[in-house]
């Protein structure tokens, strides 16, 4: 780098210390490296080092969005691929214990020494260019990918859709699971912003799914002037339970040059939720727009759908007492949690252990599925946006839970809900992520 360039830096470049040799080491400094914290809208930056890294994808890309659905979709996507022959590259995110869940080759994290080996080719390549941790995650994945030669790869994008680093690669087949409010300081304070903020991973010529009916009218709107080949659930594509546990998949898209698919007598996947059929049928949808490239025979499909696995999403431990883990932390999700816990068999005490970072719609969710719980245990979170114990309790007592017991970490408040709990009792731990990844620790 010349004297002129390193003079020119922006004020927050940091580059990665020598020293850094394990994945860790890595990840410490990546949290912390750009200035703009781990959220830092655009596509300027990361477009740049892409194209500095020559990364294009020679093989179909599937690019997910949504408020909520948008991993259970990657992963209904990647096991069916990964059924039917292909080499499977995915991108999820955010991981509940280890950052190599992110990136999946055939389901599988790729390992520590993989990952390092890609951040030492962008940090070679990005110069002066500042990238956010999401952003190195994101330019990794597809190096990893592109060396591995996948057949596919699946792109679930971290935050809204069109400033997402993911947007920088073009989808052949772009899905937006659903539309709902979620972190509205960054895709505005209405589902039709949002919904344009969504819409932004569709491209010209190219499907684009959505599994919500109606869809925002901003989401139409982009489509049609950008041209993409919208589908939309209930209209284009449909799905209906049978009484013998089985389910019917049907693909009838309005376009004139349309052809018509039934898959008939489907099992029920593996992730549990009323919600999952829908996810599903968007997963499904997926094959049908790239069937000509990737063929995925019914055997395939209902193996995918057998051994499907996308942890904290509604999953139910085995064992009793019944034990639900759920990562959802909006609005939208706490709507699916309630309808999915009223499907579940009656319990005779029903347990929260719960937590939620300050910036959530916390009192929402709370009105949402407050009848579902008799009592609920409570803990801080340990992070810069966590909300304290005090906090926490106050807002469920504003929102009239009385029954709270405050613990230290989520981890005692897990332990002491089983330690007191029946067979026949229920014990749901929910609120965000680290909820959850909190009490998988434990287990």
């Amino acid at each position: 780098m010349t004297k002129e360039r390193r003079q020119n830096r922006p004020p927050f470049f940091q580059t990665a210390p020598n020293k850094m040799k394990s994945l860790n080491d890595w990840l410490s400094h990546l949290e912390t490296a750009h200035s703009g914290g781990l959220i830092d809208m655009g596509l300027a930056r990361v477009g740049e080092v892409k194209n500095r890294m020559n990364l294009v994808p020679q093989c179909p890309v599937v690019v997910v969005a949504g408020t909520n659905g948008k991993g259970s979709v990657c992963a209904y996507l990647s096991h069916i691929y990964a059924q039917a022959g292909f080499k499977v590259g995915t991108l999820t995110s955010p991981h509940l214990l280890r950052f190599n869940e992110r990136i999946a080759v055939n389901t599988q994290p790729v390992s520590d020494e993989t990952v390092v080996a890609s951040f030492e080719r962008i940090e070679a390549a990005r110069q002066e260019i500042s990238l956010t941790y999401f952003e190195f995650n994101t330019l990794a994945a597809v190096d990893i990918f592109i060396r591995e030669q996948v057949d596919v790869m699946i792109l679930e994008v971290g935050l809204g859709g069109r400033l997402d680093a993911v947007n920088v690669f073009d989808a052949d087949c772009a899905v937006v699971t659903g539309v709902d409010l979620d972190h509205q300081a960054f895709l505005g304070d209405t589902v039709e912003q949002v919904g344009f903020e969504k819409a932004g991973v569709f491209r010209s010529g190219k499907p684009a799914v959505c599994g919500q009916n109606p869809p925002p009218k901003t989401l139409v709107e982009h489509a049609e002037k950008i041209g993409a080949d919208l589908l939309l659930v209930k209209r284009d594509f449909d799905y209906t339970t049978l009484e013998n546990m089985q389910w019917t998949y049907r693909f009838h898209p309005q376009r004139s040059d349309g052809l018509a698919r039934n898959r008939n007598a489907l099992p029920f996947p593996a992730l549990r939720g009323s919600y999952q059929l829908n996810n599903a049928a968007c997963a499904l949808t997926v094959l049908e727009c790239l069937n000509d490239k990737l063929p995925a025979d019914i055997g395939a499909i209902k193996r995918g759908l057998l051994t499907v696995e996308n942890p904290g999403r509604f999953q139910v431990l085995p064992g009793r007492p019944t034990t639900v883990l759920d990562v959802g932390h909006n609005p939208h999700a706490a709507r699916a949690l309630r309808r999915s816990l009223i499907n579940l068999a009656f319990a005779q005490k029903r347990t929260a252990v719960f937590s939620m970072l300050s910036d959530k719609d916390i009192g929402s969710v709370l009105e949402i599925v407050k009848d579902q719980f008799d009592e609920w245990n409570i803990a801080p979170l340990d992070l810069p946006r966590g909300m304290d114990a005090a906090d926490l309790q106050n807002i469920l007592e504003h929102h009239g839970i009385s029954k709270i017991k405050v613990f230290d970490t989520v981890a005692a408040a897990y332990r002491a809900a089983v330690e007191t709990a029946s067979e026949n009792d229920r014990i749901v731990v929910f609120g965000s992520f680290h909820t959850v990844a909190e009490v998988m620790a434990v287990l």
